[in-house]
């Protein structure tokens, strides 16, 4: 390993490139485990359940937002940035967690929402009293138009205009999501020093790092011209329904501004105070995720890598698929770095969004941990649990709430984890929890698949073992990439090790032309035979083996 990856700790030698090929955890926290009684998931819950994430073998652990919130949108509108709501516990409950993890070997990783607040926020509580208070200029405030409507034609991604009236300042104000939930003003210096004061708080309690909401988000044009229409052809996203009018603007004014870079090289200088601090930014954009996900991560001043939307879509990926976004991706982002995820708390679980089965689940998880990216693994993934069915008057979400029926929202993948068959409510609460579970969920716990050696929980710890014990896996390059009769092949390459996969992404036996090599693994990657330079693959088959 290079020696510039490298820094010192208390006289220890630490990897500052541990994010390159990580292996990140999503623990969505109402969710995990509830450890009072009260059907809702906490931070104690969370750290009595981190040896079973260290048995999974991951890297770190990504927690969605703790922070003090009314809760409109489930803590992602943060009325206090260095403080953890009391639904979740308290400081010392975090540095709890931090220290236990610690000693599992895993790192930590917070969600920081910094392109919006909660309307309860101090910070919109002063700025909305007067148009020269010394905060007036900290959210995104405009004059209405002679007509009085809003000052453009923005729209929120939850409905409805991106504009709201406040009668105090008789302005609007920007929100890009819920009307509680304005959009900062990134434009004003002392904002992005708040801001940056809120990472340092984070770092200084020992976090190792940071899952960043919305990053593309930060800056609206200053002008707040009009976005332009996006042709119907376009109309692509990944998060938004194709319900939801948000997806007939091409969003060229109201996110993805050139400052931006300017704010991400600032906070980047913030993470290089300390020793390994690394980030992944959330890009939400379907038209231009790969190109800003390229901006963002280009050099070693910008963000380390950026969480990709194109393995989130609904259409199962296929062979060709793979390909042409690794493609797209090294066209878009030479010296980038992506974090790929199947599933999130965003979107319909992918088990159920690409409709597999368990061989060919088996299959898109091992091909997982053969890419080239880190990756992210949402909580439940390793049990291979389906979306839940939530029938509307269980609903929370009110993105789904909006757009009901044609899009029932994020609750379906929210349900909370199952541990065991100990009660109706999987081992998760000792009461009703905050979201249904689905009765088909409890007979795919942690202690039954525990007892399974063939369970998917054990398959996700082979393929991330295989991750693990292979450099090239991890860090290495592609090369060779192919689509070809259902079957996605390419290499992998790091120093003088070459790896070469192979995954049959269908149902059917397929053949593929590959070098003779030795199995990477007993447990995983050999489903299949080779006689010469041709390998015979099982349906669903993968073939991982060293050739170099």
């Amino acid at each position: 390993m290079d020696g510039s990856t490298q820094a010192m700790v208390a006289g220890q030698s630490v990897d500052k490139d541990w994010w390159r090929g990580a292996v990140i955890y999503q623990i969505y926290p109402r969710s995990y485990q509830d450890s009072n009684g009260d059907g809702i998931g906490d931070l104690a819950g969370i750290t009595s359940r981190l040896d079973h994430i260290a048995s999974l073998g991951v890297d770190a652990v990504w927690i969605s937002p703790f922070f003090k919130s009314p809760m409109k949108d489930f803590g992602y509108d943060v009325s206090d940035y260095c403080d953890v709501d009391p639904m979740f516990g308290t400081l010392a409950d975090f540095d709890a967690l931090i220290a236990k993890a610690h000693d599992l070997g895993l790192k930590i990783m917070i969600d920081l929402v910094l392109s919006h607040t909660s309307d309860q926020h101090a910070w919109f509580a002063q700025s909305r009293q007067s148009r020269d208070n010394e905060k007036a200029d900290w959210f995104v405030w405009a004059d209405p138009k002679p007509d009085g409507t809003p000052p453009n034609n923005w729209l929120s991604i939850f409905g409805g205009p991106a504009w709201q009236w406040d009668a105090r300042r008789e302005q609007y104000y920007l929100h890009n999501f819920l009307t509680s939930q304005p959009d900062l003003n990134l434009h004003t210096p002392a904002v992005q020093d708040a801001l940056l004061d809120v990472v340092r708080f984070w770092l200084d309690r020992g976090v190792d790092g940071f899952r960043l909401d919305t990053i593309n988000f930060y800056f609206a044009d200053k002008e707040l011209r009009d976005n332009p229409a996006l042709p119907p052809e376009k109309r692509n996203a990944t998060i938004a329904p194709s319900v939801n009018p948000y997806n007939h603007q091409e969003h060229l004014y109201s996110k993805n501004q050139p400052e931006n870079l300017d704010f991400l090289r600032r906070f980047r200088a913030v993470l290089d105070e300390y020793p390994a601090a690394t980030c992944v930014g959330e890009v939400g954009d379907a038209q231009r995720g790969l190109e800003l996900l390229g901006e963002y991560t280009a050099g070693d001043d910008l963000v380390h890598m950026c969480y990709a939307f194109e393995f989130l879509s609904g259409g199962r990926l296929k062979a060709q698929d793979v390909v042409d976004v690794m493609a797209r991706l090294q066209e878009a982002a030479p010296e980038g770095w992506a974090c790929w995820a199947f599933s999130n708390h965003d979107v319909i679980r992918h088990v159920s969004r690409w409709d597999l089965g368990p061989d060919a689940a088996r299959l898109f998880t091992t091909m997982m941990m053969c890419l080239r990216g880190s990756l992210c693994l949402y909580q439940g993934e390793e049990l291979g649990l389906a979306e839940a069915d939530v029938p509307f008057e269980a609903l929370q979400d009110p993105y789904g709430i909006e757009f009901w029926p044609e899009f029932k929202g994020r609750d379906g993948c929210r349900t909370p984890m199952v541990w065991s068959k100990d009660n109706s409510f999987g081992g998760f609460s000792e009461m009703a929890p905050w979201l249904p579970m689905p009765p088909s969920h409890i007979d795919q716990s942690v202690a039954q698949q525990e007892k399974d050696p063939d369970a998917m929980l054990h398959h996700y710890r082979r393929a991330i073992a295989m991750r693990q014990g292979c450099d090239a896996l991890i860090k290495g390059d592609h090369d060779n990439l192919a689509g070809t009769g259902g079957v996605l092949s390419f290499e992998r390459l790091h120093g003088t090790d070459r790896i070469f996969c192979a995954f049959n992404m269908t149902g059917e036996t397929a053949t593929v032309q590959a070098p003779m090599g030795a199995a990477l693994s007993t447990d995983i990657g050999q489903d299949g035979t080779q006689s010469g330079t041709t390998v015979t693959l099982q349906p669903w088959g993968a073939w991982v083996v060293k050739t170099a």
